[in-house]
């Protein structure tokens, strides 16, 4: 096959796999054990969008399943903005979510809350496919809940295009690509990269299901996506290494990838990993070139159409096509997020080098977690743990481990209660990665004369 590439910031079509820019093959798109064909895919998707045509706001429960991208697609076909729901959510965070982007329709769910119209997966329909229109907000992705609940995100097909024509550039990503990656469906490194990044550009995709070393091995991909615990199970398990060792490219992200699983990947695949940098409101906006130089640490350099710069404290700040507009019904977040002259406020402290090249090297706050390749708000968790009747205080903070990057700890104030009780407890009303691996009992917690918690004394 000759290698294809979409159009840079082609306004036309968004998803030209679906389309048959690219020709087709019956396993196109592999999840798991189930795979269709592009054609499939589109026409079974515009079938669907005809159930949610007029609806407000489509939420997703994001499965790693074809039913998923079924219903992502036919959301952008209905020109109806998507949001993915983590299937491990719990009702407090689902119900969050639901309220604040005003879905009316909850796709691949069997049940939902008054109000809302659930539609189970399993549509077999078919109907023709027509490109959705980019200039629209095509999904509403949630921040974290790093100062409380998370935010909407509204993020147009203008932006996923900028982002992904960007990413084909650096990576030179084509047509001629088989992208493995077993990553959620429910946020940019998953949904967008992962699934919308290979109708964009044609290759074929196989999501494993399972982050499984053996599994991601035996995929016999071109181009791997993984965050950093799965490329620290990668590096335990040389056998499967040494297997991608035939990929073109191996892409590490959502957090910093440790020098020393970098290290390991390179010597038993051959090839060092290649890092990038992004965030929910501004999409991937620094990447390494699969040309340019691999080191440790780094993230690259901005994508086409994408400006960085620091701030007198370090501070790294963005601009361009693939940044957000503004929080959904937020304001007063909104205006905080950006600077006078419009660039949007990352929060990570960063330094760029006379070539460009990027490191994050910290956080302007302690309230960001990274674990397991998700970005996890510390103050989400806080409210959760004040939500149980035996806890008094609490403050969640991230500590290094060498499986998960950061694990996530909580200090508390609290009558008689088990540790297992507050982890289920948390797990229970938010998402199972979410909750507590350590929980740490104290008399108090320090603060300033402020009253503001001092996590650095923690």
């Amino acid at each position: 096959m000759t290698a294809t590439r979409c159009g840079s910031l082609d306004r036309v079509s968004l998803l030209p796999a679906l389309t048959g820019t690219f020709g087709d093959a019956p396993d196109a798109v592999r999840l798991g054990d189930h795979a269709t064909d592009f054609a499939g895919l589109a026409e079974t998707a515009a079938a669907l969008s005809r159930r949610i045509g007029g609806a407000k706001t489509a939420a997703v429960v994001a499965t790693s399943t074809l039913e998923t991208v079924t219903a992502v697609l036919a959301g952008l076909h209905a020109h109806v903005p998507v949001v993915p729901i983590p299937p491990d959510a719990g009702p407090g965070e689902r119900d969050h979510i639901l309220r604040d982007s005003g879905a009316d329709v909850l796709l691949n769910a069997t049940t939902a809350p008054a109000g809302v119209e659930a539609v189970p997966p399993g549509q077999t329909d078919r109907a023709p496919w027509t490109e959705p229109q980019t200039a629209r907000t095509a999904l509403i992705l949630y921040t974290s809940g790093t100062t409380g609940r998370p935010k909407g995100v509204p993020i147009t097909g203008d932006a996923i295009a900028a982002c992904l024509d960007g990413l084909a550039d650096a990576w030179d990503w084509t047509s001629d690509d088989r992208l493995v990656h077993a990553l959620p469906l429910y946020h940019v490194h998953g949904l967008v990269l992962g699934v919308l990044g290979a109708l964009r550009t044609g290759s074929r995709l196989h999501h494993t299901g399972k982050p499984s070393p053996d599994l991601l091995a035996a995929a016999q991909g071109s181009l791997y996506f993984a965050v950093p615990t799965v490329w620290h199970r990668v590096a335990a398990a040389p056998e499967a290494a040494r297997a991608l060792g035939t990929a073109r490219l191996l892409v590490s992200g959502s957090a910093a990838l440790p020098a020393g699983v970098f290290t390991a990947i390179e010597k038993l695949s051959g090839q060092a990993p290649v890092e990038r940098y992004g965030m929910t409101e501004t999409l991937i906006t620094v990447a390494t070139r699969a040309d340019g130089q691999r080191q440790p640490g780094a993230v690259g350099i901005p994508i086409k159409g994408v400006e960085t710069r620091v701030d007198g404290n370090g501070a790294l700040e963005v601009r361009g096509n693939t940044v957000f507009a503004g929080y959904l019904g937020r304001p007063d977040a909104t205006a905080a997020a950006f600077t006078g002259d419009g660039w949007f406020r990352t929060g990570d402290i960063a330094t760029i080098d006379d070539d460009g090249v990027h490191r994050i090297v910290g956080r302007a706050s302690t309230d960001l977690i990274k674990t397991g390749g998700y970005r996890v708000g510390a103050g989400e968790i806080e409210d959760a743990l004040l939500s149980h009747p035996a806890v008094h205080e609490a403050a969640v903070v991230g500590r290094p481990d060498d499986d998960l990057g950061q694990r996530i700890v909580a200090y508390v104030v609290a009558d008689t209660v088990a540790t297992e009780t507050l982890v289920q407890h948390v797990a229970t009303a938010l998402s199972a990665h979410k909750r507590p691996r350590e929980v740490v009992f104290v008399e108090a917690l320090p603060r300033n004369a402020m009253g503001k918690i001092q996590k650095h004394r923690l």
